[in-house]
């Protein structure tokens, strides 16, 4: 190489480092509050036609779809369970005929039922397991028979740092969060001959509602752990969510991104 040669290099361009969706399909799960929200707020300032997903937030939900349709983002809000197949039917219908294509899955929707095993019911460990293993599941499965047709897609499946750094009163979560990163992987092997990627991201302590309880009762604690020594940010977890999700991260499948300060270490 002549090092007086100022001609570009080959590889990506500086545009090309940057997420963008514009022209895609994307669907959130569990879309209208804390780190879905902001997964769905990024994916429409990136350009991309998004559809999320809410069971009982109704108010929430339109909200954040007329706020953001007000700033002439392309959004839509649909009621969906995603625990049962049948239920989650209609919406990918709805997405092939609206659209015939679906680019980007990101499967958020999730709950806790913290408890201690010895008082832990049925249900406790049945709503946890349904929505946050089973319903990516069912939402992956059909999700890759729209991407497949096209040869092209992404899967991002949000785990949480519980899955490797569980405490008291977790196996159900646990359970469901490590069942999850082990079905990322198991999907990634599976289709990735068909350009399709299947990433991770696991949050660590981020300032939602699901997180505030532990925050006020053990937050001199939980920062004790964060060597970052602050809690970290729907829009941190977004941000990641699009890396993977785009072109910037086209050799990247398989993997798990810790998001979490560096609790995990």
């Amino acid at each position: 190489m002549n090092p007086n040669d100022n001609s570009p290099l080959a590889g990506p361009t500086a545009s090309a480092l940057s997420p963008n969706f514009t022209g895609k399909v994307v669907l959130v799960t569990g879309g209208s509050r804390g780190i879905g929200r902001a997964i769905v707020e990024s994916m429409a300032s990136l350009g991309g036609t998004v559809v999320f997903t809410y069971v009982s937030q109704h108010a929430e939900a339109k909200e954040l779809e007329s706020e953001l349709q007000s700033r002439n983002f392309k959004v839509s809000a649909v009621q969906a369970d995603v625990r049962k197949d049948e239920l989650i039917a209609p919406l990918f219908e709805s997405l092939e005929k609206d659209h015939g294509r679906l680019d980007v899955l990101v499967n958020n929707a999730g709950v806790t039922r913290d408890a201690l095993i010895a008082g832990m019911d049925d249900s406790n460990w049945n709503d946890v397991l349904a929505t946050n293993l089973t319903g990516p599941f069912n939402c992956s499965r059909r999700a890759a028979r729209l991407m497949m047709r096209r040869r092209q897609g992404a899967i991002i499946n949000i785990s949480s740092l519980v899955a490797q750094r569980p405490g008291r009163g977790h196996c159900n979560y646990a359970a469901s969060k490590g069942g999850l990163e082990a079905m990322t992987k198991a999907l990634a092997a599976e289709l990735a001959p068909r350009n399709i990627r299947v990433n991770c991201v696991a949050p660590g302590m981020i300032v939602t509602d699901m997180s505030q309880e532990l925050r006020e009762l053990a937050g001199d604690q939980v920062l004790a752990r964060i060597p970052l020594k602050r809690y970290g940010e729907p829009s941190e977890i977004a941000a990641s969510v699009c890396f993977l999700a785009s072109e910037v991260a086209s050799y990247i499948t398989g993997t798990t991104l810790h998001v979490d300060g560096g609790m995990i270490i």
